[in-house]
């Protein structure tokens, strides 16, 4: 083999072993921010951490209840851990309390980016609605700890009910799509019903209601968009 050819084939080696050990350094890394996101519970008291933000404020249940027009008796079911707030009662609870979503469901937020393993996601919050008079549902944070995030993704499960839930309206927009089942959404006195593979924005100070149509359960994927 002549000295040119020996130089060029020695030039490849380096490059092979540069790769692998750029594959490696990433590998490592990938796995660092694994073991970080499975060391890290996500499942949160919600409730228990709007109480500690309100004590903390020096803020009444009724204090709440003025801000957010939500009954007082309802809001302390919420901090005793009775029910699990619907998204559009806890947006109006953060905004009430000058927090961000966010802190109520995945804790403090200290990351630039987060990811989330199929295998990984938790269940933050669920509703069992044979237990109560709202509808049923749960619901999983798709990027928790992000640092300073807009929106809120979640994949939510609707549990079908018999019962009548007044619509809700607050600040920000929605985005969902349908994944299973089928999905009756009412926007003011409209109804709408949406299939897999559906999908609807909407502005989220229309009075609006999400439910499950049928008998059948329902998954979808919610995006919430606030402006804190």
């Amino acid at each position: 083999m002549g000295e040119e050819k020996r130089d060029a084939y020695q030039d490849f080696l380096g490059e092979i072993s540069s790769q692998f050990e750029r594959r490696a350094e990433e590998q490592a890394f990938m796995d660092s921010i694994n073991a970080e996101a499975g060391d890290e519970a996500l499942e949160v008291n919600v409730g228990e951490r709007v109480k500690q933000v309100r004590e903390k404020k020096g803020l009444s249940l009724e204090d709440i209840s003025q801000r957010t027009d939500i009954e007082a008796d309802y809001l302390k079911e919420i901090e005793q851990g009775a029910v699990s707030p619907p998204l559009g009662v806890l947006i109006k609870l953060a905004k009430a309390l000058e927090m961000k979503m966010g802190y109520f469901i995945s804790g403090e937020e200290d990351r630039p980016f987060t990811i989330v393993r199929a295998s990984e996601r938790k269940i933050i919050s669920r509703y069992d609605s044979q237990k109560g008079k709202r509808y049923g549902y749960q619901y999983e944070s798709l990027a928790p700890h992000k640092k300073d995030r807009h929106m809120e993704p979640f994949l939510v499960t609707l549990v079908p009910s018999e019962t009548e839930e007044e619509r809700s309206s607050h600040d920000g927009q929605e985005f969902i799509y349908v994944l299973e089942g089928a999905m009756e959404v009412r926007l003011g006195d409209e109804v709408y019903l949406l299939n897999p593979g559906d999908s609807i924005y909407y502005d989220s100070t229309v009075p609006h209601l999400v439910k499950c149509h049928g008998t059948e359960r329902t998954k979808i994927l919610a995006v919430l968009y606030t402006e804190r």
